[in-house]
């Protein structure tokens, strides 16, 4: 078998704290080959973006990585720190975040944090560097590129800053990029557009993305398979049409069935009851039981099973009248 991209195996991440040790992250696990794009979803504080930054070394103190490993490309990277990690960033590792002024400097143009970070990560010169930031500006579809490389962020509109951090997270030829909730700022016009170009990107290039996201529609639009989290644990894993039309797990139904389209015809819209419990107060048994309509007492007292060859953590999975 081809190695995967990244592979993380039961990967925790803890913040200790006088209230005890919490735990965003609790003993997760799943690839990414090259050219796949793996949607990780789930509701605020699911601990996907938590997730992300433990892989990019970007956990701020005192979170840190207690358990598990992390490999890219068949490579530990989980034991790294400072400049071994911040050599890792940029060249094999590209980041896209929500908000691109938060990864653009407003005081330099957008030419010089091209032609910087390819300086940085690439054994090229000067020329060179510039002249691939044009290409890389026109790949994007940035209009007038050769004319615009020497523009400052702010003289961009939302969605071309958006496809600005694009071309900055690709330019250096990562072989993973992570995309923490990329369009969740932008119109929905311009949303469409956006996981266009990063799915094409990536198929062109063969890099492996983690798109981390709360919007099932980008999900069902841009992943070819999707990881459910629920309260720091993976709650579904599998292929992106089979988890959104058949669903395994409570949750990842509930998820589905409170979407706009699931919903036609009501005059609300579903909605899961309850909300996510907080790591500090985290129940016993199953995290979903108080919250999922199939609870039974074995959910109450027993640890949801981890996900191994299933696709659901469940004790009491939902299976189709097909899959039976």
């Amino acid at each position: 078998m081809t190695t995967p991209v990244l592979s993380i195996r039961n990967l925790s991440v803890e913040i200790p704290t006088r209230q005890g040790i919490l735990k965003p992250v609790d003993r997760v696990s799943y690839d990414i080959a090259a050219g796949e794009i793996l949607g990780v979803v789930g509701e605020s504080g699911a601990g996907k973006s938590m997730a992300g930054n433990a892989v990019i070394g970007l956990l701020n103190r005192p979170a840190h990585i207690a358990g598990g490993e992390i490999r890219l490309n068949g490579a530990r990277i989980d034991p790294l720190e400072g400049e071994e990690m911040r050599r890792m960033r940029g060249k094999e590792i590209g980041m896209i975040f929500q908000d691109p002024l938060t990864s653009l400097n407003p005081l330099l143009t957008i030419g010089d944090q091209l032609t910087e970070t390819m300086l940085t990560h690439l054994p090229i010169g000067r020329k060179e560097a510039e002249k691939r930031a044009v290409a890389a500006l026109d790949e994007v579809g940035i209009p007038g590129a050769k004319e615009r490389i020497d523009s400052y962020p702010h003289e961009f509109s939302g969605g071309m800053r958006q496809r600005v951090v694009i071309a900055l997270a690709l330019c250096a030829e990562p072989s993973l990029v992570i995309a923490d909730e990329p369009t969740t700022a932008l119109d929905v016009s311009v949303q469409a557009q956006i996981i266009a170009l990063l799915k094409r990107l990536c198929r062109e290039r063969g890099t492996a993305v983690m798109l981390i996201t709360h919007d099932m529609g980008v999900i069902a639009e841009a992943a070819d398979r999707v990881a459910v989290m629920y309260a720091g644990r993976l709650a579904e894993l599998g292929p992106v049409r089979e988890v959104l039309t058949e669903p395994r797990h409570p949750y990842t139904h509930g998820l589905m069935a409170s979407t706009p389209l699931a919903s036609q015809g009501q005059t609300r819209l579903h909605q899961i009851p309850g909300s996510m419990p907080k790591l500090n107060y985290m129940p016993d048994g199953c995290a979903f039981h108080p919250r999922c309509p199939r609870a039974a007492d074995k959910c109450r007292t027993a640890p949801a099973p981890t996900l191994t060859d299933g696709r659901a953590a469940c004790w009491f999975p939902m299976v189709t009248e097909a899959a039976e």
